[in-house]
């Protein structure tokens, strides 16, 4: 129940944020395809939690390997469709033309970044299974999702464009972001809401930066390799 009622609450403030935006540029607002990005994230909320622990866990372990492993299937398979496309949510490995001699740059300050979250903040002792998790499910499974298909759904959502640093901007690249921190930061429990700040900075700002590769380079690949290296450098070093 705690699981659902968090949901609620982040789509009622998905809702809330798209359609005030929305409100003030109604020739480029599709509300239908804001209702379509509230669906894939309560879709991809459910499968994460094995529907709410009504499904049996069939793989076992201390991490969360099915419910990860449902969500990426579902994702692909929206990717798949007609109204997506694999190519369309960047799921290629080809890069834009002349696109790696700027990504690469900030690749590294991306990297970087997670160095010093690693050197500010050391993890405790991890076991063979935590580093196999950490290397391959966060950025197979959430890059597609936040960055691929969430990411299309919201930018057919806000189709208004400001050209910075070289990519073309939605509110769609924004509100991709805040969901992101939102799905690390933000929850209910014990009767209430709770909300961590620090947390929702150490999921958004990078995530910024793996939106401005993905729509640099058009492909989830760089977003994908930094995903798993920010999560797993610290169980390493």
């Amino acid at each position: 129940m705690n699981g659902l009622i968090g949901l609620g609450g982040t789509l009622a403030v998905l809702l809330f944020l798209g359609t005030a935006v929305g409100c003030t540029d109604r020739h480029h607002f599709s509300p239908r395809w804001l209702l379509v990005a509230a669906l894939l994230v309560a879709v991809n909320d459910a499968l994460l939690t094995r529907v709410y622990g009504s499904l049996p866990d069939l793989i076992g372990g201390a991490w969360n390997w099915q419910g990860k492993l449902l969500a990426l299937a579902i994702t692909l398979a929206i990717a798949l469709s007609p109204a997506f496309g694999f190519r369309r949510v960047g799921l290629t490995i080809a890069q834009e033309p002349g696109s790696l001699k700027a990504a690469l740059p900030v690749a590294a300050i991306y990297c970087a970044f997670f160095v010093v979250i690693a050197v500010a903040f050391p993890g405790g002792r991890s076991n063979g299974e935590e580093v196999a998790f950490q290397l391959t499910m966060p950025g197979l499974e959430e890059e597609p999702f936040y960055r691929g298909i969430l990411l299309f759904a919201l930018d057919k959502a806000f189709t208004g464009r400001k050209r910075l640093l070289g990519v073309d901007w939605g509110w769609g690249a924004v509100l991709s972001c805040f969901l992101f921190g939102m799905a690390h930061a933000f929850g209910f429990s014990h009767g209430s809401f709770s909300f961590d700040p620090i947390t929702m900075a150490l999921t958004a700002i990078p995530s910024f930066i793996a939106v401005w590769l993905r729509l640099r380079t058009g492909s989830l690949l760089l977003p994908i390799l930094l995903h798993n290296f920010g999560n797993s450098f610290s169980l390493l070093a």
